[in-house]
């Protein structure tokens, strides 16, 4: 089995894999890379590989750094399927349309420039009819079970409690001097999260691919950084100031969502003057809320719990979600306190930048930066304590308070890092680190290898690995039929008492929109394992 890494080498941006064994090539994500001018330049170069001679795919998650060539993949030839997660699969309908529509939207920017100049049009790297046409390749699995996409290949999906549908993947390469165990963390979140399960363990792999975007980082105290975030609110609109976060539309938006909820349901009504607006302007962010209500089976005990209580985690009486272009623009004509949480998170693009450009000269705002700043994107530029930054063709001084958050990311800190490799029963042979910085993945390799005395080398793009099969037995029972039954079963029987427990719960007439959604999307999860198990008998 051989392994070439041809993206998020040495930086946190466009993972892209190859993996090519006796019998097939495949990928694991397609993603995009964002960041400077420099990197996004990258998104036009040929692929390193002939895409129509790429049997399969396995995505990891909905993130445009891991997903978000895809359209490009099926333009230039890929013909196979894209194995991911079903909240993955729901998430990319919204996430490669939106993306399309930058790419047409810049692409039209830029024409009319170069028409001005006498300079031929350029095309947009794909269109959203492109998108549309690439999900039609997409193939959802269910979190846990065992599939073989074929003799040689088998996969499992594990949560990786980074956002909605991401996930660990294992997968089982049987060649004709045995069978290996290659394991991609895909990007890792933290244990104790809302809303999302924590990230599950892997009992077992001889090679381990794991990001390391906070190899070198603890992060703060979740709680304390939720307060902090909360205080930095009260304090600016009480100084009748104007708070933007540029927040990813998927994941962070609704996790900042759910604590703002707690936070106003606590105060009660004897505090209405503390509820001050707060803005959801971003039509992505708005339609990924709706795909986090319809999968509401993959959140965690309490998001559950509240839901089941009737308590809709996103909505709330002074939360408004903009969808409308002129309503948006509206938010930027009159000045009165208040939050608007906008994507991109990296302010490299989308409504808050607009945003950004009417308030970041006033002194009274703030800014509050809550997940990974690429080099040389816009937030990355302002935490680094920029006076003055071109926004959409003007000079803008920066007189806003900046803050960074870092304890809310969604990204594993070293300790957890550290952690969840040495929970590995049996220890992988060699690690391969990928999605960091230098001064995050030096560290992380110096601690794997001096703490753990594990073989860690951070992998170097465009250069191909040879991984080496062992001789050995442990994994031969995922290839057998009896085997795949007993873990569908396992999970079948788990979740039919878990609906039970739902429906007895629930088993009134005016159940809310959100529990309705719950157990319908618990049969739907019931009714594909019970696919599964035929898939695997041959019916």
């Amino acid at each position: 089995m051989k392994v070439k890494f041809l993206g998020a080498s040495r930086i946190v941006t466009g993972s892209n894999i190859l993996v090519e064994t006796e019998n097939e090539k495949f990928l694991i994500d397609c993603g995009m890379f964002q960041g400077s001018k420099e990197l996004e330049k990258r998104n036009w170069e040929d692929f390193k590989f002939n895409p129509s001679e790429i049997d399969f795919m396995l995505l990891s998650h909905a993130h445009i750094d891991h997903s978000g060539r895809i359209p490009k993949l099926v333009n230039e030839g890929f013909k196979g399927t894209i194995y991911t997660t079903n909240a993955t699969k729901d998430l990319l309908d919204v996430m490669l349309k939106d993306s399309a529509k930058i790419q047409e939207n810049d692409a039209d920017w830029e024409n009319k420039k170069r028409k001005r100049a006498g300079k031929k049009a350029i095309k947009p790297l794909y269109t959203t009819n492109d998108a549309k046409n690439s999900l039609k390749y997409v193939k959802d699995l269910n979190y846990d079970s065992f599939y073989k996409i074929n003799d040689s290949i088998s996969v499992r999906f594990l949560n990786a409690g980074h956002m909605l549908g991401s996930s660990i993947i294992e997968i089982y390469v049987k060649e004709s001097s045995g069978t290996s165990k290659l394991v991609f963390s895909g990007d890792l979140g933290m244990p104790g999260r809302p809303i999302l399960k924590d990230p599950k363990f892997v009992d077992s792999c001889d090679y381990l691919i794991i990001e390391s975007t906070y190899g070198n980082t603890v992060h703060e105290d979740y709680k304390s950084q939720i307060k902090k975030l909360i205080e930095i609110i009260e304090n600016t609109t009480s100084n009748n100031g104007t708070v933007i976060i540029p927040a990813f539309a998927v994941g962070r938006t609704q996790e900042i969502i759910y604590e703002l909820n707690n936070y106003y349901e606590k105060l009660g009504k004897a505090y209405q003057y503390k509820k001050i607006p707060i803005y959801i302007d971003s039509p992505m962010a708005v339609k990924s809320t709706k795909v986090f209500t319809r999968n509401s089976y993959d959140f965690d005990d309490e998001a559950k719990e509240k839901i089941l209580s009737g308590d809709n985690v996103f909505k709330f009486d002074n939360l408004h979600y903009v969808e409308d272009v002129n309503e948006s623009k509206m938010l930027n004509q009159v000045k009165f306190p208040r939050v608007i949480i906008s994507s991109s998170g990296m302010a490299t693009a989308g409504r808050v930048r607009h945003h950004l450009k009417h308030n970041l000269y006033d002194e009274n705002s703030s800014v509050v930066f809550v997940g990974y700043q690429a080099e040389g994107s816009l937030g990355r530029i302002l935490i680094d304590g920029a006076k003055t930054v071109k926004l959409l063709g003007e000079e803008i001084a920066v007189k806003a308070a900046i803050y960074r958050i870092e304890g809310v990311s969604g990204h594993a800190d070293e300790p957890f890092l550290l952690e969840w490799v040495n929970s590995i029963k049996k220890k992988p042979k060699k690690i391969f680190l990928v999605h960091g910085e230098e001064d995050q993945m030096l560290p992380f390799q110096k601690a794997l290898i001096e703490n753990l005395g594990l073989n860690a080398e951070i992998a170097e793009e465009n250069i191909e690995y040879d991984l080496k099969a062992f001789d050995e037995k442990d994994y031969e029972e995922i290839y057998s039929n009896s085997s795949s039954i007993d873990h569908s079963i396992v999970n079948l029987e788990a979740k039919i008492e878990n609906l039970r427990k739902i429906k007895k719960t629930i088993e009134k007439d005016n159940i809310s929109i959100e529990q309705k959604n719950l157990l319908e999307e618990k049969i739907k999860d019931i009714s594909r394992d019970i696919m599964d198990i035929n898939m695997i008998l041959g019916k």
